[in-house]
């Protein structure tokens, strides 16, 4: 479908108000699970790693599904795909109220909310980016933005909740915010083109036109017309009055003569519908293919791509796993003036605001940007083992916080790199990583905590993680390469070689 030229505006900055109440509402609940977390070692006894899944499931189900998700939001829209999320989120979290063990929330908490949350970010971010073009970068820091507030709100909102209701009655109150959803989604008016403003309903006695594009050399769409129209004709001579011209024999052979005909009819009419159908699939199958070969022959999205999956890996147990951390620091509940979660989560509102911003300006790189923030993030996490006090974990949550801000600017990098025609395959494959770096980093760093009885092995991996994306992505955006492609001369040997082969 193609649509008409960005707005930069107008009913764009509704998408965007709504888009930021919907990761607000979503994706509170799931990044300010450390909260839960908590909770959850205590209820079901259960090992640190094996519990890390509930939250890492949350937040990897959405982004490994990305791709099915693209599709969803390509074929039914963004309005379409972001109610029916709006139910998924509210009846996971309902529904995790009811778990009797841990197992149970892997299903309800995490692939049910996880897959919702997945919908939802795809459909925002693919909206908005319809509906911006020189602002895309202010856009997209405003509306990410939303599931940092809620990050930041739902990490003393859930602790309060607890308090007086209890971890099941926490999760009902919660859900319920969710609906709010709904109405959201409402909202999400499709950005359509200028020359088809409305959906065109498709007519029944169209549907065999609109697949006649596949000629090939079998039976052609006129010769299966034909055959309609021979049974067409056939039984619209018997209520013309012309049908005294053809007396049957007896009555039986009428009956046997006039049967026949409709059914016939149906069957060439289906088997061709089906065969035609087959064939588009298939063709829409090899394009897909085709497409996904020529992203990945693109240096910098191939480095993307493994930058994107270390640094969910190293950066996202944080998140997760600080509330846990502070109390294996035998930091006490009484210097908790703030949560660090909701630290993490007021800063990298901040830090989405300012990178979107950032990225908006002609004279910034936002790849080198964005690898800037890799390198530093990476810095930090391997700081971690060293902060034995309150102080130390708020300032280095507020810096891991702001940095994990880059989500905002994402969306910016890949267009930049594939373009927007291009952009929700690509941000589909992207994300299919990040899910995969989300669902395995806190279990893993849970893991060596059960192993070593200590995080600080664990967030050193995690910052050697994170650092080796940066560098990697780094070293393949170099100007350098392009410079080095321009000096290569042309093969001239070309010639010889065509020589040789018309020798042969």
């Amino acid at each position: 479908m193609e649509f008409q030229k960005s707005p930069d505006g107008g009913w764009g900055w509704v998408i965007v108000v709504v888009s930021f109440f919907t990761q607000f509402l979503c994706y509170g609940s799931p990044l300010a699970v450390g909260v839960l977390y908590i909770e959850w070692l205590d209820a079901f006894g259960e090992g640190k790693g094996k519990t890390a899944w509930v939250g890492s499931l949350a937040s990897g189900v959405g982004l490994l599904a990305s791709p099915v998700c693209s599709l969803c939001v390509s074929s039914f829209g963004a309005r379409t795909v972001t109610i029916f999320s709006g139910f998924l989120v509210a009846g996971g979290l309902m529904l995790s109220s009811l778990a009797p063990n841990i197992y149970f929330l892997f299903f309800s908490y995490g692939i049910i909310v996880g897959l919702g949350c997945g919908l939802l970010y795809t459909a925002t971010v693919t909206i908005t980016c319809q509906y911006f073009d020189s602002r895309r970068g202010l856009a997209l820091g405003l509306i990410s933005t939303g599931s940092s507030v809620g990050l930041f709100i739902y990490a003393a909102l859930q602790r309060l909740l607890i308090e007086f209701y209890g971890l099941d009655g926490c999760l009902l109150i919660v859900g319920a915010l969710a609906l709010n959803i709904l109405a959201c989604g409402s909202l999400m008016r499709p950005l359509q083109s200028p020359n088809c403003p409305f959906p065109e309903k498709i007519a029944p006695e169209n549907v065999l036109e609109r697949y006649s594009m596949y000629n090939e050399k079998e039976k052609s769409l006129e010769e299966n017309m034909n055959i309609l129209e021979k049974s067409y004709s056939s039984e619209d001579k018997l209520p013309s009055g012309d049908w005294g011209r053809e007396t049957p024999k007896s009555p039986t052979a009428a009956a046997h003569t006039k049967e026949p005909e409709p059914y016939k009819k149906k069957v060439v009419e289906q088997t061709y519908f089906c065969k035609q159908l087959a064939k588009r699939k298939w063709q829409l199958y090899r394009n897909y293919c085709g497409e996904t070969v020529s992203l990945f022959k693109n240096k910098v999205f191939s480095a993307l791509f493994i930058a994107i999956l270390l640094f969910d890996i190293g950066g996202f147990p944080p998140s997760l796993l600080m509330e846990d951390v502070a109390r294996s620091s035998n930091v006490r509940e009484e210097d908790l003036t703030m949560p660090l979660i909701s630290i993490m989560g007021i800063m990298t509102a901040v830090g989405k605001l300012l990178l979107g911003i950032m990225a908006d300006f002609k004279w910034v790189n936002t790849l080198y940007l964005y690898v800037a923030t890799l390198i530093i993030t990476g810095l930090a996490l391997c700081a971690i083992p060293l902060a034995k006090s309150y102080v130390t974990l708020a300032i280095l949550s507020g810096i891991l916080g702001f940095l994990t801000g880059n989500w905002s600017i994402f969306p910016y990098v890949t267009t930049k790199t594939v373009g927007i025609d291009k952009l929700a395959h690509a941000y589909g494959i992207l994300m299919f990583f990040a899910g995969l770096g989300n669902s395995l980093g806190p279990p893993i760093v849970g893991w060596f905590y059960d192993w070593t009885q200590t995080y600080d092995i664990a967030f050193y991996f995690s910052g050697f993680c994170v650092l080796l994306g940066g560098f990697i992505l780094l070293l393949a955006s170099l100007p350098c390469w392009n410079t080095c492609n321009k000096k290569l001369p042309k093969p001239a040997p070309t010639t010889f070689f065509y020589k040789v082969a018309s020798n042969v």
